[in-house]
Parts: structure tokens; C-alpha cells; sequence
């Protein structure tokens, strides 16, 4: 037997015997939240993955990983979906500032921080755009003024996701104001649940509230919890967001993506098309082409996917995340109007008795995911990235 299908043989059967029979499926998928109350089944599952590395697979053991490398990640990952099994931990702790600091941060705060993340104890959020810095975040206005042994955080963020369960945020902050505006930011780590922090809801047109504005008010942080050089945050801050980007791809190998959340296309369109009499042929010639061009083009990128996570040396694939983020954002949208023209007039729906529940719901989720070509960078961003550092063309 060689060494690979060995490993994938353990992993099948250690997977069988310690993933609970509730945390396959959908389910709750903790991300370290101490305000958020996990059901039975999830922190199980977590607290059986993180004992065995598997929160964080291809971080050192050192700092709660299992080291293990790009093959043993893909098996992980099968062996994971073949079962249907719930990722056991996700969030911006594992996916985003977790990376970050193994590649920045120093010895003392490798092992202050990250062992914690792999466990999943304490929800991180990110504190970037502010009301005046967006895509031109390096005109951000926050600041932290350095006293003695700690630095006074005042300042604005917005569209800070989950900041209402956060426990610790990772902010760009302005460090240095006599210097060019990019050369006098730093990543610092701060501690949300202090008097200084505050936390405002940002109620969405869609109903729900997953953003908010974070306000910080003499907030306090340690000296040591800068990552990266002082004022060097500007270089910090850009790999984190390729890591957040390469999360959103499906190719960040930090953590354990757990299972496909996309139904498949025959699944969602079973009753809502007109089919022949004797067969699942649908009918409509133009519907039938828009499906199966959607399903090749997915098919497409889920082999790009994993080819990068293949290629991948370091921990974030580069600028490969930027394409694979924008083709995948597009087509979920792409997937969301396909679906709510299936519907008819129920995805026209928002509310009332006589529209069945399921269509409410995906009006509601084609609604949220516009924001996916804004969230994580915007289409526009991630356009420029890819013409310049993958394509080389030059600036207008």
C-alpha cells in the first residue's frame, strides 16, 4: 500500500469512528465565537479535530496543525466530503489573521495566538474599511498612538461582519501621520470585549445583520500585539487579504474547508422546469444550454481549484486567489438567477403565506450574495490585480 492510499485509509476510519452522525450535513459550523452557545454535535466535532490537528491540517503541531502537506490536505478534504462532514471550525481566526501571523508574526506571538485559534477559542473579525477608506483603504483614519507599553486605539471601521459576537479584531491602523500614507500603518490585534469597544448592527436591505460598525474609544492594545514591523502594516494587511481571498476561492489550505455547500443544479431544478414525460430532459432548449454551460463552468473551476491547492507551496497561493475569487463569486450569482427564474413568480416573493418557505428563503440568499463581488475585494479590485500581477499590462 503506498504511503497515500495508507494515509487516506486511517483517515476514512478515524473520520468514521469520531465524526458524530449530526455534524455531517448542514449544520452549524463554529468560528470561535465565546458568546455563541455550540449545540452538542458541533463542539464535538471541533474538540475531536482540533485533538488531532485537523482544525488548522497544514499548520506546524507546535501551534495546534498536523503539518500536513499539499496531498494529505486534498485526501483530508475527499475523505471529509465522501462523508458529508461539516467543516469543525471556520472564521477569520484560521482562514485570515492565523496565516498572517505564521508568516509575520514572531515566536512569542506564534505561540500566543494560534494554538487558541486552532482550538477555536475566540471569534476574530477584521477591522479594515472605514467610512471614508474603502478601496482606497490606505486613506484610513483610525489611529494608535503608542504610551508606555501599550498603544490607544481611536477611530471608525464599518462592514466589520459578525462584530456583535467578535472577541478579538485585527485592525489597520495609523501608526505614523507624518509619513506617506502607506507607510504608516500597522496590523495590530485588539481585544473587543474592553469598555473601549462598541458595536452598532448595520441592518441590510435582505433582513439580516451580519455587519456592523466597530467604534474605538481609547481602546488599548499591547506593544507586542503588532504583527509585522511598526508603520510595515501596508505589506502586512495585502497578504492577509490574499489569504482572505484564497478563503473564498476554496484553495486557502489553512483550514479544514469541510464539505461542498453547493447543491447540485439537478437537485435545485428537480420539479421547477418542465421536463419530457419519460425522461429529466428539460424541455426549453434555452434553459437546458444556460444549465449545462453553468455546470461545465463550474465543473471547470472546481478543477482549477484543486490544481492551485496542488501548486500551492506556501500556505496562500498568490494571485491565483484573485482569479478563482471573482470566477467563483460570478458564478454563485450566476447560480442564484438561474434559480430564482426556475422559480417563477414564488422568487418574486418576500413575504405572506401563499409562497412556500424554501422560495422565500433563496430570495433572500440571491439577495445577500450580491454582496459577494463587494465582500473579500471588490469584481473591480480583483480586476486590476489580475491584470497587473498576473497578466503584466501596464497602468493606464
Amino acid at each position: 500500500m503506498s504511503e497515500a492510499a495508507e494515509f487516506r485509509a486511517d483517515t476514512r476510519a478515524w473520520l468514521q469512528e469520531n465524526c458524530p452522525p449530526d455534524a455531517r450535513g448542514n449544520g452549524v459550523i463554529p468560528w470561535g465565537s465565546s458568546k455563541i452557545e455550540l449545540p452538542t454535535d458541533s463542539r464535538v466535532w471541533l474538540e475531536n479535530m482540533a485533538n488531532k490537528g485537523w482544525t488548522v491540517p497544514t499548520w506546524p503541531k507546535e501551534y495546534g496543525g498536523a503539518a500536513l502537506d499539499s496531498a494529505q490536505y486534498l485526501i483530508l478534504m475527499e475523505e471529509l466530503r465522501r462523508i458529508n462532514a461539516r467543516a469543525p471550525l471556520t472564521g477569520r481566526g484560521v482562514y485570515y489573521i492565523g496565516p498572517t501571523i505564521l508568516e509575520f508574526g514572531t515566536d512569542e506571538q506564534k505561540a500566543r495566538w494560534l494554538p487558541g485559534m486552532a482550538r477555536g477559542d475566540g471569534g476574530w473579525c477584521m477591522g479594515y474599511s472605514e467610512p471614508g477608506a474603502g478601496s482606497d483603504l490606505a486613506s484610513l483614519s483610525t489611529k494608535a498612538v503608542r504610551e508606555g507599553d501599550q498603544y490607544i486605539i481611536n477611530g471608525r471601521k464599518t462592514w466589520t461582519s459578525e462584530a456583535m459576537y467578535g472577541d478579538y479584531i485585527f485592525a489597520l491602523a495609523r501608526t505614523d501621520s507624518t509619513v506617506a500614507k502607506h507607510d504608516g500603518i500597522s496590523l495590530i490585534l485588539i481585544d473587543m470585549n474592553q469598555p473601549g469597544v462598541q458595536v452598532r448592527p448595520i441592518r441590510l436591505i435582505s433582513g439580516d445583520s451580519p455587519f456592523c460598525e466597530t467604534l474605538f474609544e481609547d481602546a488599548t492594545a499591547r506593544v507586542s500585539d503588532i504583527i509585522g514591523p511598526v508603520n510595515g502594516g501596508w505589506t502586512v494587511g495585502k497578504r492577509l487579504l490574499q489569504y482572505e481571498r484564497s478563503m473564498h476561492a476554496g484553495i486557502n489550505i489553512s483550514g479544514t474547508q469541510g464539505r461542498v455547500v453547493d447543491t447540485p443544479l439537478s437537485e435545485i431544478f428537480s420539479g421547477l422546469l418542465p421536463t419530457a414525460d419519460d425522461s429529466s430532459r428539460i424541455l426549453d432548449n434555452d434553459q437546458r444550454s444556460t444549465l449545462l454551460n453553468q455546470q461545465m463552468r463550474h465543473r471547470a473551476y472546481e478543477i482549477t481549484q484543486r490544481r492551485a491547492i496542488e501548486e500551492t507551496q506556501a500556505r496562500a497561493p498568490g494571485f491565483t486567489s484573485s482569479v478563482l475569487k471573482l470566477i467563483g463569486t460570478r458564478l454563485k450569482q450566476e447560480r442564484d438567477e438561474l434559480h430564482l427564474a426556475a422559480l417563477g413568480f414564488d422568487g418574486l416573493g418576500w413575504e405572506g403565506e401563499d409562497i412556500p418557505k424554501e422560495a422565500l428563503k433563496h430570495t433572500r440568499t440571491w439577495l445577500q450574495n450580491k454582496s459577494l463581488t463587494i465582500a473579500g475585494g471588490t469584481a473591480e479590485i480583483q480586476l486590476n490585480i489580475i491584470a497587473k500581477r498576473v497578466l503584466g499590462l501596464p497602468d493606464a
